[in-house]
């Protein structure tokens, strides 16, 4: 049997497991048993970890096809919640982070590895692009599921169902994380726009133009939020909104496109 297809079967039970672990006692008097959950993600991780670097690096270069590219923006964002998990209680987030990612160590099992996208390795500028956007998503879509939380709270809050968010972080704590989770994956996302728009000629080609227009309305619709939020206040549903409309588009942006070619024109 291919090792990959081993490794990520264990991938995928260590992620069950630690999903049921947490899930099973999410509203437990009290809470669920961290050490356990993250023994289990821990495992998964280090399995996902090899797995990736099976399907991302060959002898010709860097496969950025879009099934290794989702796996290693999964594998990003379960270990920066994972690390997070340590001091702050993330627990409305961890079964959906190990979840995603289990389920797609599952998937990719049976999608048949493509070598059509490499990416060669000495394209300094290239590289910095593609990385910075690559960070810039994972953690915006971190802000995104920290919009949901935030939500999730401020709700529970107004409904006096103070049992619901007894194992979750106060509110303006998260909602402090928010923001600045969201400077952050913003700035990342700036500056791979940067570098694009000076230094790749194709930025704006024919074929590119759609995914450059998306992220830069994605990027602009992050900075109104911001600004919003620092002049303005502005807070609660009408950021999770927008953030769930910036990176709606930002999605469709890197991988709406990808998927059409790869998938249903392939």
């Amino acid at each position: 049997m291919d090792f990959l297809v081993i490794g990520s079967s264990m991938a995928f039970i260590a992620y069950m497991l630690a999903t049921m672990a947490i899930v099973s006692r999410l509203f437990h008097p009290n809470g669920p048993n961290l050490k356990r959950v993250l023994l289990f993600a821990s495992i998964a991780i280090v399995i996902h970890l090899f797995n990736d670097a099976q399907l991302l690096f060959s002898h010709d270069g860097i496969n950025f096809s879009l099934p290794n590219v989702i796996s290693l923006v999964s594998l990003i964002i379960t270990i920066a919640i994972s690390v997070v998990a340590l001091r702050v209680k993330v627990n409305l987030l961890l079964p959906v982070i190990y979840g995603f990612a289990g389920i797609w160590q599952l998937i990719i099992i049976f999608i048949p590895q493509s070598e059509s996208i490499p990416l060669v390795a000495d394209k300094v500028i290239l590289i910095s692009h593609i990385s910075l956007a690559l960070i810039a998503y994972c953690v915006l879509i971190i802000a995104t599921l920290y919009a949901f939380q935030v939500s999730y709270i401020n709700l529970k809050l107004k409904n006096k169902n103070l049992t619901a968010v007894v194992h979750l972080p106060p509110l303006m704590q998260v909602e402090k994380q928010l923001f600045t989770i969201l400077a952050v994956g913003t700035l990342c996302l700036f500056a791979s726009e940067l570098i694009g728009l000076a230094f790749l000629e194709g930025f704006f080609a024919r074929e590119n133009i759609h995914k450059t227009v998306l992220s830069l309305i994605a990027l602009f619709i992050y900075l109104v939020i911001l600004l919003g939020h620092y002049l303005q206040g502005w807070r609660g549903h009408r950021v999770l909104v927008l953030t769930i409309t910036a990176s709606t588009l930002l999605t469709l942006s890197y991988f709406g496109s990808r998927f059409v070619q790869e998938f249903l024109l392939s």
